[in-house]
């Protein structure tokens, strides 16, 4: 019997996934608890447009992302901050920090998306990684100045 999953099942598949297994396992157990639906042609044809659908909205997402990393690729944000005499600037510029500035600047960016080992702590200039979806991703290049 096929069945389209409506949750994950150990050892027969994911969720959404069309499946044949047995006719007893699909009827006393998939169905009645509700972590299956049988596979008729109704099923099959809502199966395969919400599948569509979901391919068409993650390629929308890859190329607003691809479009966005070109842009960010030029970016230079400017920070201004007090430093030591060794150059060592007063607290540090975190990912935090940067998202604020690229929304400042236009850009829909959280600071999730930022990628920083560890705080900026000295003045200089930097080149900050930028995560906006799989695969793609963006340089961008953060300037510390001291006032």
């Amino acid at each position: 019997m096929k069945v389209i999953l409506l949750a994950d099942v150990k050892g027969t598949g994911k969720k959404g996934e069309l499946v044949e297994v047995s006719d007893g396992f699909a009827q006393n157990f998939l169905i009645k608890q509700k972590k299956a639906k049988v596979a008729d042609n109704s099923a099959i044809n809502q199966k395969q447009m919400s599948d569509k659908a979901k391919e068409y909205h993650y390629e929308q997402e890859k190329s607003n992302a691809t479009e966005l990393a070109k842009k960010l690729n030029s970016v230079v944000l400017h920070f201004a901050v007090k430093a030591g005499d060794n150059g060592k600037i007063f607290g540090s510029i975190t990912n935090a920090e940067i998202a604020e500035q690229l929304k400042k600047d236009g850009f829909d960016v959280s600071k999730k998306q930022i990628v920083l080992d560890s705080p900026i702590k000295y003045a200089g200039s930097y080149k900050v990684e930028v995560k906006l979806f799989t695969g793609i991703s963006a340089k961008i290049t953060v300037e510390i100045k001291v006032l």
